[in-house]
């Protein structure tokens, strides 16, 4: 098991006031954005994201699974509250048991009452969320290296390529790909174990798709900024930095996680792409960056684990990493509380004070509008926001708050660059 999942190093544990502490991380989670929250660590007798981690490696940090089978039951008990309600099993009387709902076996309910006076509500999601309960058991096969499977050249310009439906034709059939994993021994091992039945194909090969859909959505994100800023690879090296990386996009990140970035610009002059955050995870990634280019015709992939602006005052301002053309964001997530803005605040400020064209993510509309409103407070000029058209194909549960309707990694964006121009400073003065 060890040998198919990352090592994690330990877990980044600044102060408890630091806004970039796990514990803020999983608060900005649960407000209304998907992933691990309290519900899961208290549930599992964890404090922080790196307990979890070592535990599914089976080290002794607070617990270890002896096998998948208690692997897949303790995931799945991390999901056990009412949705109706809110109690957790542990509150509820001698004899009760929290019931699945056998449509979505997704979400929980204490008493038939709970779940009918929650139907109104959870109808509305009842189908998407049993594709979410399918696509986070599925999703283990990115750790186990089945996934993601690879892509074939580009047909088309990367000026042609203008969304999912641009892209899907180039690859032909993904039939053949998609059932080599499903033959394979690591998706006989999850069904083996999990604690449902194995879902027909037909709904596997289409959460494959929805998995390899967010793994290429970062990727195709980059290219759609590089262009978005008429960026020319072809032309001159091109170096991104992706800021405020966390374990989502490091951990169990391989060397060539970019190389869709070949395919949409070949025969480029070389591609840098250095991940930078506190939660950066140790891994193959985690090497120094370029100094200077890098070789032509391929993607160079290097992490470092700090704070942006850290990461700019000890190795940019001195001259031991290449300025970037480009900085990207995905889900900075600025927006949850003011904890985070303020923690994200030198680095918004770095952005726009050295002109920097960047190029940030969200989950849904509302967190972009919430994020505009911040950055036009800092005076930033907005250059573009709206859909983005490589949005992840793959819905995300809110995990506070199950019935809430899945939002989608990557599904909107902002770009922006330096100051707002003197002309609207005057005019938005004006108008306060």
């Amino acid at each position: 098991m060890a040998s198919q999942i990352p090592a994690l190093p330990q877990s980044y544990a600044p102060g408890t006031d630091s806004v970039f502490s796990d514990q803020s991380g999983f608060y900005s989670l649960d407000s209304n954005v998907p992933g691990l929250s309290k519900v899961i660590l208290n549930k599992l007798n964890l404090k922080d994201y790196g307990e979890y981690r070592a535990a599914l490696e089976g080290k002794a940090r607070g617990i270890s699974f002896r096998n998948y089978k208690e692997m897949f039951q303790r995931m799945e008990e991390t999901f056990k509250f009412c949705a109706g309600c809110n109690k957790l099993p542990e509150h509820l009387a001698e004899g009760q048991a929290l019931k699945r709902c056998v449509k979505c076996l997704n979400v929980y309910y204490c008493t038939k009452d709970c779940q009918r006076k929650d139907w109104a509500q959870h109808k509305k999601v009842c189908k998407i969320l049993r594709l979410v309960a399918i696509d986070r058991l599925v999703e283990w096969l990115m750790f186990t290296g089945d996934l993601p499977f690879t892509t074939e050249k580009w047909s088309k310009s990367a000026g042609e390529v203008k969304n999912w439906d641009d892209w899907l034709p180039m690859q032909g059939d993904l039939t053949p790909r998609l059932n080599t994993v499903l033959s394979g021994a690591n998706m006989v091992a999850l069904w083996k174990n999990a604690s449902r039945p194995r879902p027909d194909d037909a709904d596997l090969r289409q959460s494959l798709w929805r998995i390899q859909s967010e793994f290429l959505s970062r990727v195709l994100t980059v290219g759609l900024a590089v262009q978005h800023f008429k960026l020319d690879p072809h032309a001159k090296p091109v170096t991104v930095h992706l800021v405020g990386t966390s374990h989502n996009e490091t951990m169990g990140a391989r060397l060539t996680d970019f190389d869709e970035l070949n395919h949409m610009f070949p025969g480029h002059q070389g591609i840098e792409v250095v991940m930078v955050g506190p939660e950066v995870v140790d891994g193959p990634i985690m090497r120094p960056p370029l100094r200077a280019f890098g070789p032509k015709q391929r993607v160079y992939i290097s992490a470092y684990k700090a704070l942006y602006h850290q990461f700019w005052e000890d190795v940019v301002d001195k001259q031991e990493a290449a300025k970037p053309d480009l900085v990207v964001g995905f889900h900075p997530g600025f927006h949850a509380n003011q904890g985070l803005v303020e923690g994200w605040l030198p680095t918004l400020l770095l952005l726009r004070d050295y002109n920097i064209p960047s190029f940030f993510t969200m989950f849904s509309e509302m967190e972009l509008k919430y994020s505009l409103e911040i950055l036009l407070e800092l005076e930033m000029h907005i250059r573009d926001s709206g859909p983005n058209p490589f949005t992840s194909q793959k819905p995300e549960q809110v995990q506070a708050c199950p019935n809430k309707p899945p939002v989608y990694c990557n599904s909107h964006y902002v770009s922006f660059q330096g100051l707002l121009p003197q002309e609207d400073l005057e005019g938005r003065g004006a108008d306060a």
